[in-house]
């Protein structure tokens, strides 16, 4: 391998996942190669007051005193002059938000790379940590690709992986990928610079489309499995966060585990899904499709997420047993 020449990056990337990786590279006293721009998606409402708020990697650009760049897309020919002008040997994209064009793509002396929180080619698109938790996949990871016009298609150069287990949620496997996802992309990049990438094609066949989270996606169908509705609790859990209503009130749930308990040992065999079944102090159990849920972490309009007991102190009169959960999820 030849030895690695500083590159003049370009990053890309607009949330907290991205801005974590901007970080790490920022702080890396070894990572040898100037970031000379960083792009990010325009400003956006925020908050009460609906004030313009810089993306996590804006404020981060700002805070190092680096040049940003927020194109509303990149049709525009001063856009594409502008990044031209930047003569970038690598630009580096991780949850950008936007189509590159090809004349984008192009440009860099080594191409555009993008960090995608997905074992390639299992799950292409805009969600596919919560997609993969809510599928119940048993791995998950980050492949770092060369970019192409298509949507997450280009060879893959490198992959960390990690487990999903029962208990993990989107919230936690987002902050376990931005963590194994620096280490390969600062490898990779050093790969670049010393022309010894090795990229692999994707098996198309193998693919599955993330699509972007909706809210309409979050509403529970309490006729599903208990197994598949838990999932989806954890997969949009810390968003937009799953939830139902219950006597005209829309209920967020946070947490939820699946119990052995007969449905007929309290209410009878013909007990509709969604129906309370059980409610104590301790757990607020739910009847499924097939199997039931105990309820752990509540959130009711107006009010911060709380665990059951703490709910049940103030609200039980909300949840007495034979109550329905509406399947519609709205009021």
């Amino acid at each position: 391998m030849s030895q690695a020449q500083p590159l003049r990056v370009v990053f890309a990337g607009t949330p907290d996942f991205a801005a974590m990786h901007l970080k790490a590279l920022l702080d890396n006293p070894g990572f040898p190669h100037e970031i000379v721009a960083i792009y990010s998606q325009p400003d956006r409402p925020a908050g009460r007051g609906k004030k313009l708020k810089p993306s996590p990697v804006k404020q981060l650009a700002l805070d190092n005193n680096i040049p940003v760049f927020q194109p509303i897309n990149f049709k525009n020919a001063a856009d594409q002059h502008e990044f031209s002008n930047l003569q970038a040997d690598l630009m580096i994209v991780v949850a950008y938000g936007l189509l590159l064009p090809s004349i984008i793509l192009d440009a860099p002396k080594y191409g555009c790379i993008n960090v995608h929180a997905s074992l390639l080619p299992r799950w292409r698109g805009a969600a596919p940590i919560q997609r993969a938790v809510e599928a119940g996949d048993s791995e998950t990871g980050v492949t770092i690709m060369q970019m192409d016009v298509g949507l997450d298609t280009g060879d893959m150069l490198m992959k960390a992986q990690c487990e999903i287990s029962l208990n993990d949620t989107g919230g936690t496997i987002h902050d376990t990928l931005a963590k194994i996802g620096v280490p390969a992309l600062i490898k990779t990049v050093d790969l670049i610079a010393s022309n010894a990438t090795k990229p692999i094609k994707q098996d198309d066949t193998r693919s599955c489309y993330a699509p972007k989270i909706s809210k309409q996606d979050a509403i529970l169908d309490w006729h599903r499995p208990a197994d598949e509705i838990a999932r989806k609790i954890r997969a949009f859990n810390p968003f937009p966060i799953a939830y139902t209503s219950l006597a005209g009130e829309r209920i967020k749930i946070w947490q939820a585990t699946i119990v052995d308990l007969p449905l007929d040992s309290i209410t009878g065999e013909n007990t509709e899904p969604g129906t309370i079944i059980h409610a104590n102090k301790k757990e607020i159990i739910v009847a499924c499709g097939s199997g039931n849920l105990s309820l752990q972490h509540l959130q009711l309009p107006g009010g911060k997420a709380m665990n059951i007991s703490a709910l049940m102190n103030s609200k039980a009169e909300m949840f007495p047993i034979g109550r329905r959960f509406d399947i519609a999820g709205s009021p």
